[in-house]
């Protein structure tokens, strides 16, 4: 038994008559997978609309669903390697000596140094490593889709927070901590006050241009020219946007695999594993304080906008952020989505959870659910009913809730 369980017997059901015409599940919109075999796993019938959730598709199922996305993606990075690749496009004026000879911006005097995390690693370590959670934990979610869902919205997550970055450093950027020594600036001091200026309009003796002669563009920079042009691209960081796009979405989805804010008390272990990537992302962007790559506002910067895309992201694959009872359910492709409306049952979506605490991760569809652990040595079946609280929303009645 792999991780995504798929069965061939019975054969696959035709069109579930209950499903609404035009609906999600009608024919047009259904995902191109099995539905074969579900109801051993998780307790959804074949014939059940949701019944595709653990079902694993076919490769070419599968290339329908995510081709346009592959194709988008391979897009933004191209342009974003494109932008990333090319000069600072404004002119940086930046002064170097004030008329006494005093160094303006000695934060900008710092040494050149290595990374201590290089920008590929941080990448790296922002995708793979949640990655490899995604698909971990789906021995026992063994949710073919959840991983998908999983996958694609941290590939939209990272991707997109990257080439919104790379125009900001393009457009805006700004001296790195390390600036001046990269630039290697050769100028000579300002003119004293009350003498005569260069034959160049506004441009003084010092070759400085501005109020006081002390203004200069990296025409006066000796060093090496893409060292230069990458210290004049400060804000935002990199590191910090990569870091911060991946690890939080993979807060987000461990929050609702394991379910730390929800209807119980959970351990503390719990805890531990859902803020681990909120601290591996600060130590990546924190790291470039030390090394003296970023001022503490570029990596601010960054963190805000990889935290912002790690939301998006989230919220266009799942269900919810933040609401307990969705936030866990992947969401399928199609024209009207999932109904979560009055007397709307959601089949196996509810068991893409890791966590069999307070009854999640074993619902059986009908409104039965088997109470295994508390009360599996019985074996008996307890009945599951719902009311509709306020907004519409479904809301459990019995101490055994999920």
């Amino acid at each position: 038994m792999g991780l995504f369980t798929r069965t061939q017997n019975p054969p696959p059901p035709q069109a579930d008559p209950a499903a609404p015409r035009g609906s999600f599940f009608s024919r047009r919109d259904k995902p191109s997978v099995s539905t074969a075999g579900t109801g051993n796993q998780t307790g959804v019938s074949p014939a059940s609309p949701y019944a595709f959730i653990n079902r694993r598709p076919t490769f070419g199922g599968w290339v329908k669903t995510i081709w346009l996305d592959i194709i988008t993606m391979a897009a933004m990075g191209a342009i974003g390697l494109g932008v990333y690749m090319a000069p600072p496009a404004p002119t940086r004026n930046f002064p170097v000596y004030y008329a006494n000879g005093e160094i303006v911006y000695p934060e900008m005097a710092y040494p050149l140094r290595k990374n201590i995390i290089p920008i590929w690693l941080a990448a790296f370590l922002a995708s793979i490593i949640p990655i490899f959670f995604f698909v971990l934990l789906q021995i026992r979610i063994k949710s073919f889709w959840d991983a998908n869902n999983a996958i694609v919205g941290l590939l939209y997550s990272l991707i997109n927070a990257a080439v919104f970055q790379v125009f900001i450093k393009w457009l805006i950027g700004g001296l790195r901590p390390h600036f001046l020594a990269v630039c290697q600036p050769r100028v000579t001091l300002p003119p004293a006050a009350g003498s005569v200026a260069g034959s160049a309009e506004g441009v003084g003796p010092g070759g400085g241009s501005g109020f006081g002669y002390i203004m200069f563009t990296k025409a006066i920079c000796t060093g090496d020219k893409d060292d230069i042009n990458d210290s004049l691209e400060s804000f935002p960081s990199g590191h910090s946007t990569a870091a911060f796009a991946g690890f939080v979405f993979m807060f987000l989805w461990l929050n609702a695999k394991l379910k730390l804010w929800s209807n119980y008390h959970p351990a503390m272990w719990k805890m531990i594993c859902v803020y681990a990537p909120l601290l591996g992302a600060v130590l990546i962007a924190g790291s470039l304080t030390i090394d003296e790559f970023h001022h503490w506002y570029d990596v601010v910067g960054g963190a805000l906008i990889g935290t912002i895309f790690a939301f998006g992201a989230y919220r266009m694959v799942y269900a919810a952020i933040w609401d307990w009872r969705y936030n866990h359910i992947p969401l399928p492709r199609g024209h009207d989505g999932v109904n979560f409306g009055k007397g709307v049952g959601y089949g196996g979506f509810e068991n893409a959870v890791f966590t069999r605490k307070a009854g999640w991760g074993t619902f059986v569809e009908g409104n039965f659910y088997n109470d295994k652990g508390r009360h599996g040595h019985h074996g008996h079946r307890r009945s599951r009913s719902r009311s509709m609280g306020n907004n519409g929303y479904p809301v459990a009645t019995g101490p055994e809730r999920v």
